[in-house]
């Protein structure tokens, strides 16, 4: 019977010997920290490369005192230690690398915040790098915004509000669910959170409101399971609403109601609302809603599929990277804007020719400008002044942008229209918050008009800031001393320029058009101001201006050689006209031969346009006054 049964037994099928798999290697999961760590380093190195002008030029339109008051003034709107905090760490751009490092750093602890709030598996750390690029490209995208944005420590003020909210949410992830802990949790920070950080305090509650419904505890069943979430996202929506409101009626009664709900972010907004602008903040508002739902959604442990893990990170980085790359605003009129801009206020008049020479591409009127203020500050405009590049480019952005915010009050100033700076920079300081360069030039302008107690007061000012203390000192020897004011370097000429019959009017916001018209129609008796007068004749292409003009300035330098261009003016329109005799005046061969030759090829270019004639004519005759006055046309004056 047994030797039956075990004939009837089957045989076992021996298994084939497979390989096994052999478990990811542990160390994978520090790829994702260490690709957070790489980035933020690639972040610091690309805008201390690409953007150095312009974070310099972010903190001069910055102002932070380190008074009481300038703290009571941030406090009186919701968000307003956002602001105070945003200012203090955006003077630190003075020298890039701090300022830069401050930004890191925050970013650094934004994305460990967040890591902690949902409990993201050190695998997953690069998700992490998501708010960072959103937050970078609010810094990097903004272009001509810097003259326009209300909203004081742009750079800073996001990142701190987001780490504020991811604190909070933290806080809340780790409260017990019994006693009704959360939602009173809920209510009281988003009381607290609100007034200090504005709408980031709102986001908190939002996200917690979500979180709720991932955090619920396990061991209950049915519909309790669900009424401590219920419960909570009822609160959140609640504190959401009514906390503004009450701020609003019983505190914050200086905001506009309708903004209650949107404090601390930026408004952009001049004669319309830019939309576009807002979708970070748009996407960052949903990034961290998705996180509230997706928690315990992601796995910790180790990297067990490494190929799907590896190519998501790839695909994410690439995102990333690609976002970044196509909304970073890089526009080469403009940093050469910013460049120019800082020489100038270095008094680096070579400098700005230098920056003007070669330009890859037509300039703006601002940069045309600047580069002829160097000019007449060297002494060599006449000489020179055609000789660099011209043009009227509009400026690359899709906002209404006037001379006046981006360089108008450096111009009036140093042309000697004092009042005219003065009253741009408080304006503009009214309209888009005080700024340590209106400061400057508001003091600048004090002091040329002997206003002694005024410039005191600004110099005062600028004392409670961080960086621009030596610059108040430096001027402040100036207050008691006005033939050491005159003799400076900076003040010299600006003194000669202001020699004619001030009145009051209006520049209609146009520059450069108002400052020409400024120099031929107020006469002085100035030598200097009178060479400037000829300079705005030829910009006008005013025939019957320009011969007066011309003449003085025979008189005004006796013996001397006619500069190029002068000479290339009064010899066109000695022809073009007649009314002037000029057989007699010893003009240089070149320029005739100059003028003869440009003729010819006028005629041979018949039948062309404009900027087909530009194109022919500006490599022989680029850098005459001919070109400026046949080609030149429909200026863009702004």
């Amino acid at each position: 019977m047994k030797n039956k049964q075990e004939k009837l037994k089957k045989p076992e099928k021996k298994q084939p010997a497979t390989a096994q798999r052999k478990p990811a290697s542990p160390w994978l999961k520090y790829v994702s920290p260490l690709a957070c760590v790489a980035a933020l380093v690639a972040i610091a190195l690309g805008l201390l490369n690409l953007e150095d002008e312009f974070l310099w030029k972010v903190q001069e339109l910055n102002l932070h005192l380190d008074t009481p008051l300038f703290f009571r003034q941030q406090m009186v709107v919701a968000g307003g230690l956002l602001t105070w905090l945003g200012t203090w760490f955006t003077e630190f751009f003075f020298h890039p690398v701090l300022g830069v490092g401050w930004l890191c750093l925050w970013w650094a602890l934004l994305m460990l915040l967040t890591q902690r709030a949902f409990r993201v598996p050190m695998k997953w750390a690069a998700v992490l790098l998501v708010p960072v690029a959103l937050l970078l490209i609010t810094c990097v995208d903004m272009g001509y915004w810097i003259y326009y944005l209300k909203l004081r420590g742009h750079f800073f003020v996001a990142t701190i509000g987001l780490c504020a909210a991811m604190a909070a949410v933290w806080g809340f992830r780790c409260l017990p669910s019994k006693y009704y802990l959360r939602p009173i949790y809920i209510v009281v920070s988003t009381a607290v959170l609100y007034p200090l950080t504005g709408f980031y305090g709102l986001l908190a509650a939002l996200t917690m409101g979500v979180m709720a419904w991932r955090i619920q505890s396990p061991s209950q069943k049915g519909m309790s399971q669900y009424s401590p979430a219920l419960i909570s996202s009822v609160v959140a929506v609640l504190a959401i609403v009514v906390v503004p409101l009450l701020y609003y009626r019983f505190v914050f009664y200086q905001a506009s109601q309708e903004n209650i709900w949107w404090a601390a972010l930026p408004l952009y907004r001049i004669t319309e609302e830019h939309a576009v602008y807002y979708i970070p903040y748009y996407l960052l508002t949903a990034f961290f809603v998705a996180m509230a739902a997706s928690y315990r959604m992601l796995c910790d442990g180790q990297v067990k599929k490494p190929v799907v893990w590896g190519l998501c990170h790839v695909a994410l980085l690439a995102v990333l990277i690609f976002g970044v790359q196509k909304y970073w605003y890089r526009d080469y009129n403009f940093h050469k804007e910013l460049r120019m801009q800082r020489c100038m206020e270095q008094s680096d008049w070579q400098g700005i020719l230098n920056e003007a020479a070669n330009l890859e591409d037509e300039p703006t009127r601002a940069i045309v400008m600047m580069k002829n203020l160097a000019l007449f500050r060297l002494g060599r405009q006449g000489e020179e002044m055609y000789r660099y590049r011209t043009g009227a480019k509009a400026c690359n952005t899709i906002i209404p942008v006037n001379m006046t915010q981006v360089v108008g009050c450096s111009i009036y100033f140093y042309y000697g229209l004092a009042n005219f700076c003065y009253r741009w920079c408080l304006e503009d300081g009214v309209e888009y918050g005080w700024r340590a360069e209106y400061l400057k030039y508001m003091t600048r302008c004090a002091l040329v008009n002997g206003e002694k107690r005024v410039a005191s007061k600004y110099l005062a000012l600028l004392k409670h800031t961080r960086y621009h203390g030596e610059w108040a000192e430096a001027h402040e020897a100036f207050l008691n001393d006005e033939e050491k004011l005159r003799a400076d370097a900076n003040f010299a000429p600006v003194f000669h320029l202001m020699n004619f019959h001030d009145n009051l009017n209006s520049d209609q916001s146009i520059v450069e058009q108002y400052l020409m018209h400024h120099f031929v129609y107020d006469p002085s008796t100035d030598k200097l101001y009178q060479d400037q007068s000829l300079n705005a004749a030829l910009w006008m292409k005013d025939i019957p201006m320009f011969w007066p003009f011309f003449n003085q300035y025979a008189k005004n330098h006796p013996g001397q050689r006619m500069p190029t261009h002068y000479q290339e003016a009064a010899y066109l329109y000695g022809h073009l006209e007649n009314h002037v005799d000029i057989s007699r005046m010893p003009f240089d061969k070149q320029v005739k031969q100059t003028y003869e030759s440009f003729m010819q090829l006028a005629q041979r270019c018949k039948g062309m346009t404009d900027e087909q004639m530009k194109d022919v004519f500006y490599p022989q005759f680029g850098k005459t006054y001919y070109f400026e006055y046949f080609l030149i046309r429909n200026q863009k004056l702004y």
